[in-house]
């Protein structure tokens, strides 16, 4: 019987959905030899007068199987069916490239007598000033006048883009010959490592307006510059123009234009150039195929990393560690933590040893995925097989220990970090335990760690401080929070609105107005805005306009992130002083202005509320106003659904403490007939006939 191996995991996920009608296939049959030929003479030939009209580039990435092949029926027999004559072909010698470059000619250089002293004159000229007038009286020294070539050696004998610049100017008032495209060239190369697109933008043009071709390296340049500095649109402008001219693209055009295609998210693009460049003769690198990962990662499109695997099998490219460091990155994106695994295990069965990067990627996707078993083998694995740490290593495997609520793990991995030569824990490093601690509320450790800071000169950044402040604060120790704040604020630390927010919620929790002064105190430094916010409302006198005005204020001066929890810290604040009015018209105002997107759905067989974005003071606020509307409506003998469902979720984390017990509470101090479901872990079920009874009978306590 014949011996069958198991599909390797990039097997496995192939085997779903082959095809994909968003990405074109050009040829179904291979080409003759005979006929690749002829399509290479058609590229290479010199392109016919380009009309007034510029073709759109969908029209000029057509399927070269339409544009380029004549059709069979036109063909005549002794085409299709002669045998092509015997080639030799050297087989030491890479095969070469169906892509047709059209480049300028160098001329081969002869015995040059002059050589040393224009490379001691070149070096004169790198060690001068680069100011042009400084400059311009070095050139007056050069010992022979300039001809082509030693123009050409001096110029690529420059260092600096200024210099060569500079030289290339001076050159062309000279008018001793004329100027062709190796100089641009070599001149634009220079300007490119200084990022100075303007510059090399400049001298295209000159190049269009004199009448001076370019070639394939011109174009290349032009573009690949554009790419680094970030000006995706001037490349696509200029990869659009050098088609418009009839030139081919070259393998690092290919590259670098997909790469930019990619970033911009037109994948439609990406797609119509790669098979292009594939039906043309072009292989693929792994460079290649790490552009495409990442594409597809940033969409988080799975559909499309299996697509990447595929063209990697197909032309037989074995993925290098960048490529396997993208596709990890983009599997994370993706969600795929099962096929991560699994694309990990074969890079090992592949003979490459991961490196820092690879660990990284893999460590944030068991953490996301909240894969603590795997993660702690991982670690395990990483340490007898002695696989490379750098301290972003150490700090994420903390990060996902903090996630996770493993405070005994991470407690060992800082201790191997403080023992490594290599890797010195940094305020990062301290910042994830401090978070660890703060979760889990051990504040004796969270202080000895704060301590310890201060002894080896770690600073405390403005995270580390979040972090302490909340774990003092649930731990209603107000004095040494406002010695922490105040000693970081000392440190140089910036509060930023996260930490602001983490003292509103201190705020909330403080039993007596004394603590609570304190806390505010430090708030005054940080926004002052915001403290006089919180006087305001306070006030029972402050009118709901006056507060809706201000609210607008705080809410367009606070980050995105952190408006939802300063609307839930306020309402919290306004529960614990009892002012339940004030906080349903804060709740009233977070909606109004989107902080609460979600909280209401409906369908035609069941209401929620889904409360799990809700501090648990703006939850039971949310809880009553809905209790309140349920009771306006059943007055109001309104159609209702069949089931009412309370959305609070249960928590994943070790130490979260999730709204479920608070909200059960409430919902038992209201008489309301939600009930927790056996089913669904964190939800509160009612039925229509239960509510309705309820209303009924308790009309007053339902509505007050």
């Amino acid at each position: 019987m014949a011996s069958s191996s198991l599909p390797t995991p990039i097997d496995a996920c192939l085997t779903k959905q082959q095809s994909d009608t968003r990405r074109p296939i050009f040829f179904t049959k291979p080409l003759k030899q005979k006929q690749i030929r002829k399509f290479t003479i058609s590229c290479s030939s010199k392109p016919e007068t380009p009309s007034t009209t510029k073709p759109s580039l969908s029209e000029q990435l057509r399927p070269l199987s339409k544009t380029k092949l004549p059709p069979t029926n036109t063909v005549p027999t002794d085409y299709l069916l002669s045998k092509p004559k015997s080639t030799w072909v050297n087989p030491t010698k890479p095969k070469r490239s169906v892509l047709s470059l059209q480049r300028q000619k160098r001329s081969p250089y002869s015995y040059n007598p002059q050589l040393k002293e224009l490379k001691l004159f070149a070096q004169k000229l790198n060690s001068c000033d680069s100011t042009e007038a400084a400059f311009f009286d070095a050139l007056d020294e050069i010992p022979h006048p300039p001809t082509r070539e030693n123009a050409l050696l001096i110029l690529n004998s420059l260092r600096t883009w200024q210099n060569t610049h500079l030289f290339f100017k001076w050159v062309k008032t000279q008018n001793l010959f004329p100027m062709e495209t190796i100089f641009y060239n070599v001149t634009m190369k220079a300007l490119r490592f200084g990022r100075q697109f303007q510059l090399i933008e400049e001298l295209a043009l000159e190049m269009v307006s004199n009448g001076i071709e370019l070639d394939n390296i011109t174009y290349s340049t032009i573009i690949t510059c554009a790419k680094r500095c970030n000006l995706f649109d001037k490349a696509v402008e200029w990869f659009e123009r050098m088609y418009t001219t009839g030139l081919m693209p070259d393998e690092v055009t290919y590259s670098a234009i997909l790469d930019v295609y990619a970033r911009l998210g037109r994948v439609e693009e990406v797609l119509s150039l790669y098979e292009r460049g594939v039906a043309t003769g072009w292989k693929p690198d792994p460079i290649t195929f790490s552009v495409l990962g990442k594409m597809y990662g940033e969409a988080g499109d799975y559909d499309g990393i299996r697509y990447v695997l595929q063209e990697m099998k197909s032309l037989g490219v074995q993925p290098n560690l960048v490529v396997y460091n993208t596709l990890l990155e983009a599997m994370g994106k993706a969600g795929k933590p099962g096929l991560a695994r699994s694309l990990f295990q074969e890079m090992l069965d592949s003979g490459l040893t991961p490196d820092e990067k690879t660990l990284t990627a893999l460590v944030k996707i068991y953490g996301k995925a909240r894969w603590a078993k795997d993660a702690l083998e991982l670690w395990e694995e990483m340490r007898s097989r002695k696989w490379p740490m750098d301290f972003i290593l150490y700090n994420t495997l903390l990060n996902m220990c903090a996630d996770i609520g493993l405070e005994e793990e991470a407690e060992k991995l800082f201790q191997d970090m403080k023992q490594s030569k290599h890797c010195r824990a940094d305020s990062w490093s301290y910042t994830a335990m401090l978070n660890i601690y703060g979760s889990g509320r051990k504040v004796d450790k969270a202080m000895e760690l704060f301590e310890e800071m201060s002894d080896v000169g770690v600073e405390l950044n403005v995270m580390g401080c979040t972090c302490l402040v909340q774990c003092l604060g649930k731990s209603r120790r107000i004095d040494d929070l406002v010695r922490v704040f105040n000693m970081a604020i000392k440190g140089g630390v910036k509060p930023d609105d996260r930490l602001c927010g983490c003292l509103l919620s201190v705020v909330s929790l403080c039993e007596g107005n004394k603590d609570a002064d304190k806390v505010m105190a430090c708030l005054e430094q940080a926004n002052p805005k915001l403290v006089s916010f919180v006087e305001s409302i306070e006030e029972p006198e402050t009118s709901f306009e006056a507060v809706k005005e201000q609210f607008k204020a705080i809410i367009s001066d606070t980050e995105v992130d952190a408006r939802r929890p300063f609307c839930n810290c306020l309402i919290d604040i306004c529960r614990s002083k009892v002012q339940h009015a004030r906080a349903h018209e804060l709740l009233y105002l977070g909606t109004l202005y989107g902080l609460y997107p979600g909280l209401h759905n409906k369908t035609v067989n069941e209401w929620s509320l889904d409360v799990r974005s809700l501090s648990v003071g703006a939850a039971k606020t949310a809880l009553e106003e809905w209790i309140a509307t349920l009771a306006n409506i059943i007055q109001r003998e309104e159609a209702l659904p069949e089931v009412f469902l309370a959305k609070t979720g249960s928590g994943t984390h070790k130490f979260s403490q999730g709204l479920a017990n608070s909200f059960a509470s409430h919902v038992e101090k209201l008489s309301a007939p939600f009930r927790q479901s056996e089913e669904k872990a964190g939800c509160f079920v009612a039925t229509r006939e239960d509510l309705v009874s309820w209303v009924q009978s308790r009309a007053p306590a339902a509505t007050a």
